[in-house]
């Protein structure tokens, strides 16, 4: 017998499994993956060692502003939104530009990932809705931390999204559709950015998707944050935020789902943030006897 036999036959001998591996189809986390000598086996090393570098790449890897607006002008829908492109159906969008100038900037500067540059800052002013008549809601999509989760999870999203503001407007009123500002792209962007975006559009809601930190399970996890009157100098106790929304993770009807029901609550409640509850599963499920929506039930009392 070789050498390189009997080098492998001993690692399968010092190689010693965990019960709870059997768990493992349930969850993407690193759990019962046994144990070689005093380390994890190098299979299971060599797995944890590529989901650090698809993390690394997601972070430094750049948006791609030509194919994002293509895909999303691509996007047919029939909700009210001026500005549109040259097909009444399209989705319009405009891409800008944060404070940062590089990616090492980015990962320096936050601060400076939550403001327009003054190029960017005009052209949103150019694009904003009259002061009597604003914008029902503005989306604006981020590269974040995260360009690959952008890139590959807002289109299909926005799809649903604007499918579902078309099928049921926001307010009471039947016959109001939803005024959607041009979709705003974002390079070098943090959540916060959102808000300077929506006040410049002149809108009552902002709807930020950005790219979320990667673990190392999910290098293309999307985050959403929505905020009622978005201002230059808003918190995070203002906003209200939805994570992990990806195909192995909340999955997007789920995850539009929630972002309607809020949506509609902001409209109607005129507020965002600690006050606003996301409950649109336990209001999915809980019918009165005539088939009225029962709105107020506590999930805590039985």
């Amino acid at each position: 017998m070789s050498e390189l036999l009997l080098q492998e036959e001993l690692v399968v001998k010092h190689t010693v499994d965990n019960s709870w591996h059997v768990l493992r189809q349930y969850t993407a986390a690193r759990i019962g993956l046994g144990r070689a000598g005093i380390s994890v086996p190098t299979k299971h090393l060599l797995d944890f060692q590529l989901a650090h570098a698809q993390a690394q790449d997601a972070v430094h890897l750049p948006l791609n502003i030509e194919q994002l607006k293509d895909d999303i002008e691509r996007l047919k829908t029939d909700i009210e939104q001026p500005y549109k492109a040259d097909d009444a159906s399209a989705i319009h969008s405009l891409a800008v530009h944060s404070q940062v100038n590089d990616r090492a900037h980015y990962l320096q500067r936050p601060d400076l990932g939550r403001r327009l540059d003054a190029d960017s800052a005009d052209l949103l002013k150019r694009s904003a809705a009259p002061a009597e008549e604003p914008y029902d809601l503005a989306i604006v999509i981020i590269d974040g931390l995260s360009s690959f989760a952008i890139q590959k999870n807002a289109p299909p999203l926005l799809q649903l999204l604007t499918q579902r503001l078309t099928q049921q407007p926001l307010s009471d009123d039947k016959d109001e559709t939803c005024r959607l500002a041009p979709i705003v792209i974002v390079q070098q962007g943090r959540v916060a950015i959102g808000d300077e975006v929506g006040e410049l559009l002149n809108a009552k809601l902002v709807l930020v998707f950005v790219g979320e930190r990667p673990g190392l399970s999910s290098p293309d996890s999307l985050g959403l944050y929505l905020t009622w009157g978005p201002k230059v100098g808003l918190t995070d106790e203002s906003r209200n935020c939805i994570s992990n929304v990806r195909p192995q993770g909340l999955v997007y009807q789920e995850a539009v789902n929630k972002v309607y029901y809020l949506l509609s609550q902001a409209h109607q409640r005129k507020l965002t943030g600690v006050n606003l509850k996301e409950r649109s599963q336990q209001i999915e499920g809980s019918l009165l006897e005539d088939g009225k929506e029962q709105r107020n039930k506590n999930f805590l009392i039985s």
